[in-house]
């Protein structure tokens, strides 16, 4: 059964989607079946993996307000082992129209448990804001990923997301854990950034990953052309970065993996 990780953080431009890609391109490469769920009307995650919104009959959207079953709409990205239940505008409708439905906090766990048997790894790529959609998420996952920036305003969103993440453990997801702290775009040369990592590690001790995701051009490019990382530079900072972060989250040693792996990724 897929084990199901929200990725989390009400702040925008923290690299949410970038690590959802990229983890979900690298879990893929070591064989695993990955679903990523494209839960943010930007749809950045869906691009991310090269798949066109135009001409999508079926997204999140259609699935969480009960429209279409959750199998009519997930697609199979050209990264390997890796399918997508994708984004489109359309979903920023979605905080509205939930709220008169009928268990709206518990519309996505109830259709993911009708494919989780068929994936290792559930991402979802929770929108920057603490509203329905994220509680969907939230509701349904395991666990969250919390990526965030090493900067003190992102210390009152994470204090924030933590409440949140209490309230829904409390009343609808009593097994939900937090999977790990991610800092992105950082820099280590500057005191602020390590203040703020010192910080965090006081108040959530143990849960704070190793590898931190430095600020790297190369990640910055790849959605552009609609790849993960790893198919775009496999040699650069941001990939390393990200291979590394893979290797903490699976509990292996923190070393680069010398067996050569092959992304494949083919444009339609």
């Amino acid at each position: 059964m897929g084990k199901i990780i929200a990725f989390a953080n009400q702040k925008g431009g923290v690299g949410k989607s970038t690590t959802v890609v990229s983890l979900g391109a690298y879990f893929g490469s070591r064989g695993k079946k990955v679903l990523c769920v494209d839960a943010d009307a930007q749809g950045n995650t869906t691009t991310g993996f090269g798949v066109s919104k135009k001409g999508l009959l079926f997204s999140t959207y259609e699935v969480l307000i009960g429209q279409c079953r959750i199998q009519d709409a997930i697609i199979e990205t050209e990264t390997e082992n890796v399918s997508i239940l994708p984004a489109t505008s359309a979903l920023a409708n979605a905080e509205i129209n939930l709220v008169d439905l009928d268990n709206r906090l518990q519309r996505l766990k109830a259709a993911l448990m009708t494919c989780r048997l068929a994936y290792d790894y559930i991402f979802i790529d929770c929108p920057p804001a603490l509203g329905l959609v994220t509680l969907n998420a939230l509701t349904a996952a395991d666990s969250v990923l919390i990526p965030m920036t090493a900067e003190y305003l992102s210390l009152e969103g994470l204090s924030q997301l933590y409440e949140t993440i209490k309230i829904v453990k409390s009343k609808y997801n009593s097994g939900l854990d937090i999977e790990g702290i991610l800092f992105t775009m950082y820099d280590n040369r500057l005191n602020l950034s390590l203040q703020v990592v010192e910080e965090v590690k006081k108040f959530f001790p143990n849960q704070v990953y190793e590898t931190k995701i430095p600020r790297n051009v190369r990640l910055s490019e790849a959605p552009s052309h609609g790849k993960p990382v790893f198919a775009y530079d496999r040699s650069s900072k941001g990939a390393e970065a990200y291979e590394m972060v893979a290797h903490e989250m699976l509990g292996e040693p923190l070393e680069l993996d010398k067996k050569p792996r092959h992304f494949i990724f083919r444009r339609r």
